[in-house]
């Protein structure tokens, strides 16, 4: 049955199959719709409808695979490459061997809960994460792509993420332990700055000589260095604009960034350990790195994944349990905290944000938690526990 231009058209194609045609503007539109003869009328009134509402979207055949690419390629300009290779695995891992070859405009909301449903071999905050991704890119369809009117997983609610796991928080003697146990092996120098002062992996990596200032003690965070299989090892911008800090030295730093400085000023000078050299009157280039590759140039940075292998395995050995080299900025944070430190100081020496701060580094210790019933025993001390 036809109609006239402005009412568009429907057209039988075969058992409950029918081709709406109709007009936007000067564009015709074509859709092949199933279901009954009123339910097409019904559907090609609502299109009609939205485009007189400039709602309208037009019927595109793109695969949720093709349109996650599309997505992927819009946020590789603006986010970190590590951060944009974590949403590519995480969609690819999950979501698009279910759902990738579906036409985007048919996927339904209970599509998405089942896909939720069915991941419960997955951790919960990798759960969470697949959920977060998902959402975001088909959101993206609505308010970039003009390919969704909705989302499909606009109404479903994400699975829960659990509990944050961040890491574990090392005693005091255990940290010293632990960095201790690393002397005599190329791992000493960047795990005892790593405990001391709570700079990320990626931060302590970038590090440069010309990043740090022996008169006024201090170590200037500037990039980070990232692995990324598509883009291999980049340095970048820090995590965030917070990331760009200056961390004050204790003398005990100080001493073995001076230690190791002299080193690289004995390559420079071509002087070999023993011989009496000014180091003073000795430049290090400016692109030198402060823990390059160990059997490398010195402006060759060792790669993030190989630095945490060999910590976790050595870390192991000494300690008789597995953590994390993370585990070493969490500590850090914790035990400033724990030793009465303001917020906002521990905040800009780990360059975080103050109002998470505490959620997320606040990890308790025994040894706190001893403090703490300390000092409610010292107010309980008076109280009777006898009858009144």
């Amino acid at each position: 049955m036809k109609r006239s231009h402005g009412d568009g058209s429907i057209q039988k194609r075969g058992e409950n199959s029918w081709r709406l045609r109709y007009y936007v503007g000067d564009v015709r539109h074509s859709l092949t719709f199933r279901g009954t003869r009123k339910e097409a009328a019904d559907k090609l009134r609502s299109l009609l409808a939205d485009a007189g509402k400039g709602v309208h979207v037009a019927p595109d055949k793109r695969t949720l695979s093709q349109w996650a690419d599309d997505w992927i390629a819009l946020k590789t300009a603006e986010r970190q490459h590590k951060t944009v290779a974590r949403y590519e695995d995480l969609l690819k891992k999950h979501v698009l061997p279910r759902l990738g070859e579906r036409p985007l405009q048919q996927i339904k909301p209970i599509e998405i809960q089942k896909l939720y449903a069915e991941m419960t071999a997955l951790a919960p905050r990798t759960r969470h994460h697949v959920a977060t991704v998902l959402k975001a890119c088909l959101q993206a369809a609505v308010d970039i792509g003009k390919l969704l009117q909705v989302s499909p997983a606009a109404a479903i609610k994400k699975p829960s993420a659990g509990e944050s796991d961040i890491g574990q928080a090392l005693e005091q003697e255990k940290i010293t332990t632990l960095v201790d146990g690393f002397r005599g092996s190329t791992l000493f120098d960047f795990a005892f700055l790593m405990a001391f002062t709570g700079m990320r992996r990626g931060e302590a990596l970038a590090l440069r000589w010309s990043n740090f200032n022996p008169t006024a003690k201090t170590l200037r965070v500037e990039s980070a260095l990232e692995y990324t299989k598509k883009h291999g090892l980049q340095f970048k911008e820090p995590k965030s604009e917070r990331g760009k800090r200056t961390i004050v030295l204790d003398d005990t730093l100080v001493a073995l960034l001076l230690t190791m400085r002299a080193r690289h000023q004995r390559l420079v000078a071509g002087a070999p350990d023993g011989v009496d050299v000014d180091l003073s009157l000795v430049r290090i280039p400016d692109d030198w790195l402060m823990f390059p590759t160990p059997d490398g140039q010195p402006n060759e940075p060792r790669h993030p994944d190989s630095i945490t292998k060999q910590f976790t395995k050595r870390a192991k050995k000494i300690l008789g349990f597995s953590i994390r080299l993370h585990d070493l900025r969490v500590s850090h944070g914790t035990w400033l905290l724990d030793q009465g430190t303001p917020v906002h100081v521990v905040a800009k020496r780990l360059g975080h944000d103050p109002s998470v701060l505490l959620k997320v580094y606040a990890k308790r210790t025994s040894s706190s938690d001893e403090s703490a019933a300390e000092k409610i025993g010292r107010m309980t001390s008076g109280l009777s526990i006898g009858p009144t």
